[in-house]
């Protein structure tokens, strides 16, 4: 590792499996000081243990970070503890599914509050703690389900995403002054406890067929892609999402990948 974010101190929503802890593993290694935020402890503190063992910084807090008082207890503590926030990344994410027809009022306020509102909430607390003049990052785990493609029973989960981009385009321009950027990244099929939910083993590897690079991806691909926005590499870089999906949404139909295994490039 480069040590590309040697002494930021970082807040990750949602560190204690899949692309949470991806991140909160990555960006402790480049030298980050991780604050990771998670609801369920039992998780969160294996991902802690391993980024101690590797040799990393990091401290864990258990919170529900679609309540209020938990986004700013989490503000608070590393302030608190680091005196600055250069980083948030807020990934944490509900992923209930139901239809339309049959929505659930309590499901609707579960996603929209964890999803949609910790943003605001999120974010408003955070930005008077960023390093002035230096400013800071605020960054988000998108989908490619909502701003992109649909998937059936997934309506909540893919406004939310949807909304979460427009907001990322908003915020990037009110906050530009600042020196404080605003991106996100649209993860497509990674190996998540949401994708496990989502379809079995055999399952998977049938969507994968439906990937032009053959496979489904690791957390650790949507992380790196938070790395380079998190950095000062992408100083310049704001009001953007990048698209990690193996390709999957590029295709017009499916039937344009039959025979990809065979293709040889000349």
């Amino acid at each position: 590792m480069s040590g590309r974010l040697e002494g930021k101190v970082a807040i990750v929503t949602g560190a204690g499996r899949g692309i949470g802890a991806g991140i909160a593993r990555v960006f402790a290694k480049e030298g980050a000081r991780v604050v990771m935020a998670t609801r369920t402890e039992k998780y969160g503190q294996e991902v802690l243990e391993e980024i101690r063992k590797a040799g990393g910084e990091a401290i864990l807090l258990a919170v529900d970070i679609g309540r209020l008082d938990d986004v700013e207890r989490v503000v608070k503590e590393t302030v608190d503890r680091y005196g600055r926030i250069d980083i948030m990344v807020h990934n944490a994410a509900s992923f209930l599914m139901g239809n339309v027809s049959e929505y659930s009022e309590d499901d609707l306020e579960t996603v929209l509050s964890v999803t949609l509102k910790a943003w605001f909430r999120l974010s408003k607390a955070c930005i008077p703690s960023f390093n002035r003049p230096r400013g800071g990052r605020l960054l988000f785990t998108s989908s490619v389900t909502g701003p992109r493609v649909a998937m059936p029973g997934t309506s909540y989960y893919a406004a939310s995403k949807g909304g979460m981009n427009a907001f990322i385009r908003t915020a990037a321009i009110e906050l530009a002054r600042l020196n404080i950027t605003v991106n996100g990244v649209e993860p497509g099929f990674i190996r998540t406890a949401a994708m496990d939910l989502l379809a079995d083993a055999e399952a998977q590897k049938e969507m994968a067929k439906y990937v032009p690079a053959g496979y489904i991806g690791d957390p650790e691909d949507i992380a790196y892609a938070m790395l380079y926005l998190a950095s000062d590499e992408a100083r310049y870089v704001t009001g953007q999402t990048i698209v990690v999906d193996g390709g999957s949404t590029l295709p017009e139909s499916p039937a344009f990948l039959e025979g990809i295994e065979g293709m040889k490039v000349s």
